[in-house]
């Protein structure tokens, strides 16, 4: 997949527009291509067209990091922050050395671990990773 420096949106969508009408109404491949039309147009939508943009260019950086936003010594110490309502739908964090991800759910937040680069996983008897 190549990288696209001050790619413009309109362009995009206009050739998306053009492949798709090659396709018949109702196929899978222009139902999956109009999807990512609209998936383009979201940032736009909600105003994020800048946030879309570095996102779009920290996935090519071959330098990305995962930042740890908190790191917490417990579980309790990091419930007690997600109650709080400042945590944030993928944000990473750091319970007692190993990594989470904090997942929006209805009604409420909670962790979902997801370890990180620095943390090794460890595999069961049958060398499946378990958490």
């Amino acid at each position: 997949m190549p990288y696209i420096p001050d790619f413009d949106t309109d362009e995009i969508l206009s050739a998306l527009n053009a492949i798709s009408q090659k396709h018949p109404e109702g196929s899978p491949e222009r139902d999956v291509i109009e999807l990512a039309q609209i998936a383009l147009v979201y940032p736009r939508h909600v105003r994020k067209e800048d946030d879309f943009r570095r996102f779009y260019k920290e996935f090519f950086d071959p330098s990305f990091e995962l930042k740890v936003s908190h790191e917490f010594a417990t579980r309790e110490e990091a419930d007690k922050w997600l109650a709080s309502g400042k945590a944030e739908d993928a944000e990473r964090v750091r319970i007692a050395g190993k990594g989470f991800m904090v997942v929006r759910l209805p009604g409420r937040f909670t962790f979902m671990s997801a370890p990180l680069e620095d943390e090794e996983v460890e595999e069961d008897e049958s060398g499946e990773t378990s958490e």
